[in-house]
This record gives C-alpha cells, structure tokens and sequence, in this order.
C-alpha cells in the first residue's frame, strides 16, 4: 500500500518533540549558512523543540561543528553535535566486551570516540584486534588500508562509520569513506558488518540516546523527526529506522526526485526550507477523480503524464508528488519526461 505525504494541525516544530536535523545542504554549505535556517531552528527551539545535528562526516570534532553552528548564531553545545565517529565508537562498544582491542583507521576524533567507550585502541594486526574500525581519513596511505585488511582476515570484526562514496571538497567531488573501504572489502572479501552513518539508521537511535543520557526523557520515535537534503541517506535512513522525517529542497534534493522516489525513499514531509518548521503541513488529498489536491492546488495523473495546476508553489509539488507515487506504484513507467518541471517561488 502507498504511503502518501501526511499533513499536521499545528507547526512541525509543535508535533514533534526532537529534530534529527542534517547539517551539510540544511544548516549550511561548506562553510555558508542555508537561507533562513538559523532563524528558523532558534524560532523552533522557542516551540520546545530540541534540536540535534547529524551528520555522516567521521573526522571534524563536535566542538569544531558546533563553534561553526555558534557563528550563524544559534546555541549549540557540542553533544548536539552526533557525528559517525560518535555512533560508530558506541555501535561497537555495545558489540564488544569492555576494554576490548580495536585497530582504529581514522581521524583523531575517532580515536577519542573509541577510547572515549572504553574500548583499547592498538597498533596493527600483529596485536590481535578483535575488531577493526574506518572512518574517511584524508591521510590513509596503502599500509593502513593493509593492515585493516591483514586484522579483518584474521577474523576480526569489521566495522565501518559511513558508506558515502563521495565527498564534496574546495575542487571538486573526491573518494568518500565508502570508496576507501571497498579496497579493504575487495581485498578480504568481507563486509562489514555495521555502519554507523546514514542511510542506516543507527545515528537516529544513538541521537535520542545522546539525548537521554543529557538528563532528558528518551524521546519516543513517533515524537522525533528526521530533516535532511537527501533521499538516499537522511530520508532512507529515518524510513529504515521507522521515523517520520521530512525533506528540504536547500541541497540535493530536487522536486523530480520526490516525484520519481521509490517507496524506500519517500519521506513524510516536504519544504523549501527550514521555515516551514514553523507552519502546520497541508495533507494532500485525492478525490473521486483521482485527482490530489492540496489547498488550492492540485495534481492528476493522465495518458502517461503527471500535470499540476501550479508549478511554482509546495502545493502544486505536494500534489504532483502523491499523483507520481500512486501511479508509480499502479505500475506506471514515470521519468523526468513525465513529470511536470517545477520552478518553485519562495
């Protein structure tokens, strides 16, 4: 069965208690600040919402994120700050006995992580690690990659904090964590067998966690929200761990995608921006017709082509998104051909 998008009666950051907020193409680009972000988290965090940031990143200390949050003004201490290396150290310290050898091939804020559970970091291969942990690491050389790959044929344990396969740098696209760890993968032949970024859901688990263990109540599932730029690792993630979650269009993700998402990547919500975390979502609704309405907008399916009545407001995309997904899933062939092309005004 289809699951469209869903609406609320109040603003989001009213229904829901905990935001699992990404940072890169939601809070900032690089080193720049999204559109109206900061505002729009300081105006939620007003409501009584509590904010955490995740991100898939293994090498930059929490403090180092949160000082750069401080500077587009919002308040962050750095255990809101949830980074791979933090889920990672702690996914395998509850895998593993107290004080037990991990070989650690990554920054220095995952070796901290590491120690930080309790868990002993040791050289190489030649001292029998029972598990080995890679996370992205600028400075890996051919030895480090060959001594994770001796200790995991070994038959240790093998762990990893992230698969993104890419990177966006000051030049350009480089090597991700996930590519540096398929020449260990190729040369043992084994996988690992957990990672602790997104699109695994681990993050969002260990966020509300984190929380907790700040002194607050463990906020349930139901009352926290995934928020990200991108289907395939913040909306995934948050549908693998049965979160609601909702999609930005400040990054990478793009008013085709949502049109054309399979079900695995189809989020709760969709916005322009973070603004909306202080509106109450409009639910489409489809009529006798067939077609999807949503406030004064609306969307239909017809001779193979998804049209929409208004291709230049979140009404108009909300519609034409439930009308793709339920022909999609009735079997229809859609492509960026047979989709409207939106040009949504803020």
């Amino acid at each position: 069965m289809t699951r469209f998008l869903k609406g609320t009666n109040c603003p989001l950051a009213e229904a829901y208690q905990l935001a699992l907020l990404d940072l890169d193409g939601v809070v900032y680009r690089g080193k720049n600040p999204v559109e109206y972000a900061a505002d729009s988290i300081r105006a939620a965090e007003a409501a009584g919402m509590t904010i955490e940031y995740t991100t898939n990143n293994s090498s930059r200390f929490q403090h180092v994120v949160a000082d750069q949050l401080k500077g587009f003004g919002l308040d962050v201490e750095p255990w809101q700050v949830i980074t791979s290396s933090v889920v990672a150290a702690r996914v395998v310290a509850k895998a593993l006995p107290a004080g037990a050898r991990v070989q650690v091939l990554g920054a220095e804020h995952l070796r901290d992580e590491v120690t930080r559970n309790g868990l002993t970091i040791v050289d190489g291969p030649q001292d029998r690690p029972q598990a080995v942990i890679q996370g992205w690491y600028p400075d890996m050389t051919w030895q480090m990659m060959a001594d994770a790959a001796f200790a995991v044929e070994a038959g240790a344990t093998y762990f990893v904090t992230n698969r993104d396969l890419t990177i966006p740098r000051e030049l350009g696209i480089a090597p991700g964590c996930g590519s540096m760890i398929r020449a260990v993968i190729t040369a043992t032949g084994v996988e690992p067998v957990a990672s602790a970024g997104k699109p695994e859901a681990y993050m969002y688990d260990e966020a509300r966690e984190l929380n907790a263990a700040e002194g607050h109540d463990l906020v349930p599932k139901e009352a926290s929200i995934a928020i990200g730029d991108r289907l395939d690792t913040d909306i995934e993630a948050g549908n693998r761990g049965d979160y609601d979650s909702l999609a930005v269009l400040t990054g990478v993700t793009n008013p085709t995608e949502l049109m054309l998402a399979p079900a695995h990547l189809r989020p709760t919500f969709i916005a322009l921006d973070l603004r909306e975390l202080g509106e109450a979502q409009p639910e489409p609704v489809r009529d006798e017709s067939g077609t999807w309405e949503c406030r004064k907008a609306s969307a239909w399916f017809e001779n193979g082509q998804v049209h929409v009545s208004d291709p230049t407001s979140m009404d108009g995309l909300r519609a034409a998104v439930c009308a793709a997904w339920e022909a999609a899933d009735q079997g229809a062939q859609l492509s960026e051909a047979t989709v409207p092309v939106f040009a949504v005004e803020a």
